[in-house]
């Protein structure tokens, strides 16, 4: 087969109602649903040429990547081979406008413009819910990350069933996603590593328990734009999951002392009528989500908190595609 290319463009997501744990954890099949939002504006771009080279070549931002990174990369593309009846290796290269590895979901938006751009180039037309599979096998977040606006993934009960799909387009709610970078450097340790921990705490039983009702009430909360349900919800959520993570053997501990206190300004800002509320992914920055027309107001607030270092600011973003 000659040197066939395509190019793919995907959003990060933020987590409303949060992905921590796996029933298995080579298919990534998690323990419960969640829900989430792409973000707009922050994406990776991911061109994936399939060629006549000895090995799979990957670059990030301009590094050439090797060793565990390459490895998962190389896994998709194995799938992606599999299912296309062809042997060729391929030259990925991938760069994204948002900080890697610090808690905004960017194994997320990688591994779906990674799915989107190596099933193209092999010649494959998967369907949403196939290529939400095939990212699912590479990051679980990733599976959100491929369909549009605001997302659910429901667990499903076997491989091919466990995807995620549209409840809301990126039309139906202005919200916006201010989020305070109080560290962008590379984690510690990866979610990989953390889901395989999580059921180490006496917590995550009750957590997984009770996600049927979290589900529910996020859910109807964006249906029907209830911001003060909403913000009640998600903040309710991600401090279920890091209390998770505190109680892990060993423990993870993502926060730092800005974090702590921009839990406690978001929610005296709602107190005085903001509508703002907090969600923290697996990494010491915070999510503020806010109505659409006061993302100024809230970015300014952040940008005047020490310890923040930067504030990006997104809306709802779209679907995964080619470009």
């Amino acid at each position: 087969m000659n040197a066939t290319s395509a190019t793919a463009i995907s959003h990060p997501n933020i987590a409303f109602i949060k992905y921590w744990g796996n029933r298995d954890n080579e298919l990534r099949l998690p323990v419960n649903g969640s829900i989430s939002m792409n973000l707009d504006g922050l994406f990776t771009r991911t061109t994936v040429s399939f060629t006549s080279a000895k090995a799979d070549v990957l670059t990030i931002n301009s590094d050439q990547v090797t060793g565990k990174g390459l490895e998962r990369v190389s896994y998709i593309l194995d799938l992606v081979r599999l299912r296309a009846g062809i042997n060729d290796r391929a030259e990925v290269t991938s760069e994204n406008n948002f900080p890697a590895g610090a808690g905004i979901a960017s194994s997320a938006a990688a591994f779906a413009a990674l799915a989107v751009a190596a099933s193209k180039a092999a010649g494959l037309d998967l369907s949403e819910p196939e290529l939400s599979v095939l990212a699912r096998r590479g990051s679980g977040s990733a599976s959100r990350s491929v369909p549009a606006g605001f997302v659910e993934w429901k667990m499903g009960e076997a491989e091919s069933d466990s995807y995620a799909f549209s409840i809301a387009p990126a039309n139906h709610w202005n919200l916006a996603d201010c989020v305070a970078i109080v560290n962008a450097a590379h984690k510690k340790t990866g979610s990989t590593e953390g889901h395989a921990i999580a059921r180490t705490s006496p917590l995550q039983n009750a957590r997984v328990a009770d996600a049927s009702r979290r589900l529910e009430i996020c859910r109807n909360a964006i249906l029907n734009k209830d911001f003060d349900a909403f913000a009640n919800i998600i903040e309710h959520d991600s401090d279920m999951m890091h209390s998770v993570m505190m109680t892990s053997n060993p423990p993870l501990m993502y926060w730092q002392a800005a974090t702590v206190e921009i839990f406690h300004l978001v929610r005296e800002w709602r107190a005085s009528g903001l509508p703002v509320g907090y969600t923290v992914d697996a990494g010491a920055n915070v999510h503020v989500l806010c109505l659409g027309e006061y993302k100024t107001e809230v970015e300014k607030r952040l940008r005047e908190i020490p310890g923040v270092s930067n504030v990006l600011v997104a809306g709802v973003g779209g679907a995964a595609r080619t470009v």
